[in-house]
């Protein structure tokens, strides 16, 4: 019934270099784009939001 002896702060310590490594990942991806990258989403959202309003209708009540 012997098991194997852990110390308690080398496991925090590995258990905490984990959990910023998985942050770190994460903010890579959502942050870690190029200028160009940026520019291009930037531009295909105008796009889309700009087809969008174009295809609502206008009621009299607006127009007015």
């Amino acid at each position: 019934m012997t098991g194997d002896v852990v110390n308690l702060r080398q496991f925090r310590k590995r258990k905490a270099r984990g959990e910023k490594e998985k942050n770190a990942e994460q903010n890579r991806i959502s942050f870690g784009r190029t200028k160009a990258e940026k520019e291009l989403t930037r531009t295909l959202n105008d796009k889309a939001t700009r087809l969008h309003e174009a295809g609502k209708r206008e009621t009299s009540e607006e127009t007015e």
